[in-house]
Parts: C-alpha cells; structure tokens; sequence
C-alpha cells in the first residue's frame, strides 16, 4: 500500500470508527506493516502515571505477534492483556519527547509526542500523548517522523470525533431530561424536593458516579443546604464557605478533586462522618440563577470507574444550568401560584352570599351544585336584589375560579358597539378601529363571562349571542378565523322573559339556551332578619375602610330598617349604610340617623327637605354655601338616596361629595 492509500484510509477509518480506541485496534497495526516496523505503542501520561493505549508488534524474545487496544499501566515493562511480558520501552526517551514536544530517537528507537508542533495538541493539558515505533533498520528517519506526525493527527481527529459524539449523546439527554422536568412543574403534586431527587438521578446516570448533593444557598443564615440523592432523606446544613463547594460558590468557578492527586484538607470530611461515607473524587459546579446570581451548588461524588475529569465538568455546568431554570421557574410558580389563589380567595371573601332566609339558602345550595358543571345559569331578580353576587359565587364556587370573572352590562351597549364589546375586533374594521382588540368572550376564556340585564339586549344582539353560545366560537367584526372560546355564561335579567317573548321583544331559543338552570332572588323587604345580618356587614365593610370603630344598632334602628320598604333592595341597603358610616360619628346607629320613610316619595323612596337661602343673609359666603347644601339636598333627594348616583349626577366623585358635605357643615339633623 502507498503512502497516499495509507492516508486515505487513515482519514475514513478516523471519521467513521466510534472511539479513539477502535481507530488505534485498526490502524495500528497497519502503521507498523506499511512502514516495516518491528513495534509500535501509543503511550499516554495521564495524572502522574502512564499507561499504554495501544501497541502492535513483536513481542521481543517469544516473536509472537500482539495488538493491544486495551489500556494498561505499566512501569519499564509493558504487560499484555494475557498477562505476558510485552517489549521494553525506552521509558526516558518518551518522557524526554513529551517534555521537549519534538521528535527523539535512540538507536532503533523513535519517539514522536502528539503534543508537540507535528500533531494537534490534545485538549487536557494534564493529558500527553506519544507514538513510540522500532524501526526494523536504517530506514528515513525524517520521512518515518512525517507519516507518524499524520497518523498521530489522524489519532487526534478520531479522539475529537469521539468526544463529538459523546457531547451529543450528553446534551441530547440532558435536553430530554430539562423537558421532562419542565412537565413535571405543571402536576400539582409537585414539590422542590421532588425536583432535586429527580435532578439528582439523572446526573447519577450520566456522570456514572455514587453520589449527587444539590445545595441551595440560604444567604440570610450563611448556610448551604443540600439535597443528597442517595440513601439520606435529611437534608445537609453545612457553611457556606465549607470544603469545595464554599470554594466553588465564592469564586464562582467549578473544582474537581480527586483523592491521592490534591490536597486532602479541601474536602469537608465532617460530612462524611456524618454519613458513614468515603469521598474519594468530587466534582462541584456553581449554580447560576436566571439574573446571573449564584443559587447554589451542584456537587456530583466519586466516579464509579476512574477520576473526574474536565468533561465531567462540561457535563455537569449543562445540567446544572437547566437544573438552576427548574429549580427558579418551580419557585416562581409556586409564588404565583400561591398569590393567585390568596387574590382569588380575597376576590370571593369580598362578596360574599349572605342571608339565612330559606330562599337565600336555597338559591346558595343550588349555586353550589351547579358551580361543579358548565350548565348555563339564568339569575332572576330585581334590580338590587345581587344578581352578580350569586354569579360571583358561582364562579368561585367552580373549577374556573382561578380564572377570570367579566361582567359585561348588556343593557349598556348600544347594538352598533355590542358585537365589537363582545367579540372584538381587528385593526382597520371601522373607523377609528385603530388596533385590534380582544372581546370580552376572549378575555373570559377558562372562566365565567357575565350577561348583567340581558333582557334589554337589542334583536340583532341576541341572534349573535346565541349563534356563540351554540358553536362555542367567536369570529372578531373584520375578522374570518373562527377563535373557540371555553367560557362559562351566567345571565341575569330583572325583565319578565317569558312577557317579553310573547310580545316578540326576546328570542325563544336564546331564551331556552340561558334558562338551563333558573335561580331566583327575592326582594330584600320579603327576606326578613337578612336585612340586618346585611347591614352588619356593610357597616364592617365601610368603617373598615374608613378606619372607625363600628357602631351599634339600636332598636329603633332596627325595627325602622325591618319595616321599610326597600324598593331599592339590597343596593339601597348598601348605599344607606354606606352614608350613616361617613356621616354619623357616635358608638350607635338611631333610626333618625338612618334617615328611612317607609311612605315618603314616589315608591317608597326618601325625601330629604329642601331650605331655600334666607332673605336676611346678607354674606355672599353664607348664601353660597346654603345654596351648595340645598342644591347638594335636591341632587340626593332626586337619587331617591342613592349617593353614587348623586355624586355622578353632579360629577363628583362619591368620596368627595361626602368630603364636601363635611366641609358645609351637613349632619345628620341638617338633611
């Protein structure tokens, strides 16, 4: 074979073999044929010792003929794989190579490094290489120097491709490892302990050690605490500027020790008494937080079958940059997690369905078995009465309730505007439709969409409702893609539905699409002590928000609230309590201060005197501000005591109107 075969034959055989080790087994021996050598060793430095990877050759005294690709130590004597004495190497002639990084020869003997300026240096720097070879006689030593430097390239490319190999079989399954730790954040049931155990396990398999201890740095105690993965259930508490792994968390920098190579005092050997546990090789990588703030340590112990090494450490930074992101994001959920349900939980404290009356009770208990369905519910009800309450306790009452409640007021929304409120629209569907915007369907999607007053809806809008409510899909005003939408629809209305479709104002099929399930709501005049249990709670609502002590009813309260009318149901309740807080401020509630008729008005509504502005007040001051109070009188008197309507009416916010009643000077007795 020529010399230009011999190489060809090196470049496919170094791409195509799977190690280092099987391109040596393979072409070896081939070295030694086509250059008529009488043997040939690769000899490796590794650590202080040295070992042979492979040599091809006679055997010296026997003749016989061996190739070995296994590795073997050796001293000035290299023994085969059966235990038989191989040829004698000129041990200080490769050293004097090695150390020199050029060609040496001896006699018969040459010696070429592979980390000299005749080869690609190899990426360990603790690791050296050399092709020793017997030459058979005087052959060209310069033209035998020029084929072994390629072969020992060639050696080199077949290592690099092996490690390429091996560095994507690790990432691949490091990758596969992170994806699995990511879907395990979305059960339920998952925990950060049950996080690290799992970490744990994977870098035990892939680094093919004992042991792996993951610590968390916990700054305000200056501690380290670790998981270990293995036969120990306790955590580890140690320093955090303890052994190896406080070098590595203040540096920041990886460490590998490996017992008879380093200094024994770097190991925290307090641990493994602690464990009944022998350390002999560690390796220990920081672990990097998403902000670039070191969280921890990620320490993997003792190789099951030689030293660490510095791919091990590669190995280990990429599983502990995916471990760190698990780590964070199970973290950052569980905190979001716990925020929305404490959000939610507020949300459904804050309206809460009161009442012992059976009607109450009932409609409460069937809120709460139909709140386990999809069913579609229509609430009944008087304007006041608490429609939204009921809706809202259904929706927290439900599987949806960490998702969002809309409630949209149908009778609000002319019929131009209902389709694009409902539905949305894209940018450029109309004038003025400058960007796209998400309808209320969409921004209810996974929770409960509320229909307020929806027997005021337009003709045109209930044919578009239904049509949604039966395909589950909403298509945007200048849009054409259909866009599901799982929504939960709740309808309310005070109308008389079944009046209205007689008189072809309301469809029959929206109307047999909402009433799946009917609740019905009584008036607060008819509900009896409810009234009180209500005010109770309005008055701690208000005074809480005000920051006073709350007040007590006395009887004449009470019985003056049991008798009234309350047209205005349980808004109307609100809304009187509501004023008594801001403006009252002794330990008790009189039924003057509350200010109720049960006859007075139109349907029962309060009427507060109105003054005129005295002929003999000749202060512009004092008749401006008689003036404001009669006005400020007149505007509640015609609100039928609604405060916030008043306050609308005069464009005033509610809490400075009361703010400015104060400043004139308005008590009780004066209204």
């Amino acid at each position: 074979m020529d010399s230009y075969s011999f190489f060809r034959e090196l470049t496919e055989t170094a791409t195509q073999v799977r190690s280092r080790t099987a391109f040596l087994k393979r072409s070896l021996p081939e070295l030694v044929r086509v250059l008529n050598l009488n043997s040939a060793a690769i000899v490796t430095q590794r650590r202080g010792g040295w070992k042979v990877d492979a040599w091809s050759g006679s055997t010296g005294n026997s003749g016989r003929e061996v190739s070995n690709g296994d590795a073997t130590r050796f001293g000035n004597s290299t023994p085969t794989q059966d235990g038989q004495a191989g040829p004698q190497l000129p041990m200080d002639l490769i050293a004097s190579a090695i150390d020199s990084g050029s060609p040496e020869v001896r006699q018969a003997w040459v010696a070429i490094p592979s980390n000299g300026s005749f080869s690609q240096p190899t990426e360990n720097a603790e690791r050296h290489s050399c092709l020793i070879v017997n030459v058979a006689d005087a052959t060209d030593r310069a033209g035998l120097t020029r084929v072994c430097s390629v072969f020992l390239s060639h050696t080199a490319m077949a290592e690099q491709c092996e490690r390429q190999r091996e560095r994507i079989q690790q990432l691949s399954q490091v990758l596969r490892a992170s994806a699995k730790w990511q879907r395990n954040q979305l059960q339920p049931s998952s925990d950060e302990d049950s996080l690290l155990k799992e970490i744990a396990e994977t870098a035990i398999t892939l680094l093919n050690c004992q042991r792996v201890s993951i610590f968390l740095w916990d700054k305000r105690r200056k501690k380290l605490v670790g998981k270990p993965s293995v036969g120990i259930e306790a955590p580890l508490v140690i320093s955090d500027d303890a052994g190896i792994v406080g070098e590595v968390l203040a540096t920041g920098e990886a460490q590998i020790w490996n017992g008879g190579d380093d200094d024994e005092s770097r190991v925290n050997r307090s641990v493994d008494q602690s464990l009944d546990f022998q350390t002999t090789s560690l390796v220990a990588v920081p672990l990097i937080g998403q902000r670039g703030e070191t969280i921890g340590v990620f320490e993997a112990i003792n190789h099951r079958e030689n030293n660490f090494e510095d791919a091990h450490i590669m190995l280990l930074n990429d599983l502990a940059l995916h471990a760190a992101g698990a780590i964070e994001g199970l973290r950052v959920q569980k905190r979001l997690t716990a925020s929305r349900d404490r959000l939610v939980d507020d949300a459904a404290n804050s309206s809460p369905l009161i009442g012992e009356h059976p009607a109450i009770d009932s409609v409460r208990q069937s809120g709460s078995r139909v709140a386990g369905t999809d069913l579609t519910v229509l609430i009944l009800g008087s304007n006041g009465t608490g429609k939204e309450v009921v809706a809202r306790h259904i929706h927290y009452e439900s599987e949806r309730r960490g998702e969002p409640f809309v409630a949209v007021n149908c009778a609000a929304l002319v019929e131009s505007l209902l389709e694009s409120e409902l539905f949305g629209h894209e940018k450029g569907a109309f004038t003025d439709a400058n960007s796209t915007r998400i309808g209320k369907f969409e921004l209810a999607s996974g929770g409960t969409l509320f229909l307020d007053e929806v027997g005021d809806m337009s003709p045109g809008g209930q044919a578009k409702l239904l049509r949604v409510l039966e395909q589950r899909e909403v298509v945007r005003v200048g849009g054409s893609v259909p866009i599901p939408v799982d929504v939960r629809v709740i309808a309310a209305t005070n109308q008389p539905l079944e009046q209205l479709i007689a008189e072809k104002r309301f469809r029959e099929d929206l109307f047999f699409r909402l009433n799946v399930v009917s609740l019905v709501l009584p008036d607060l005049a008819k509900r009896g002590s409810d009234i009180l249990l209500l005010a109770e709670h309005f008055m701690q609502h208000f005074c809480y928000e005000i920051g006073r002590k709350v007040p007590g009813l006395t009887d004449a309260a009470k019985a003056a609230m049991l008798s009234h009318a309350w047209p205005g149901n349980v808004r109307e309740l609100r809304n009187t309590i509501e004023r008594v807080c801001y403006l009252t401020s002794g330990d008790e509630i009189d039924a003057i201060d509350l200010e109720l008729r049960s006859m007075g008005g139109a349907n029962g509504a309060v009427v507060f005197p109105v003054r005129t502005v005295s002929h003999d007040v000749d202060s512009l001051a004092e008749a401006t501000r008689q003036f404001q109070i009669n006005h400020i009188l007149s505007s509640i008197d015609r609100c039928s005591g609604n405060m916030t309507e008043a306050a609308e009416r005069m464009e005033l916010h509610r809490s400075n109107l009361y703010r400015k009643m104060k400043q004139l000077g308005m008590k009780t007795s004066e209204i």
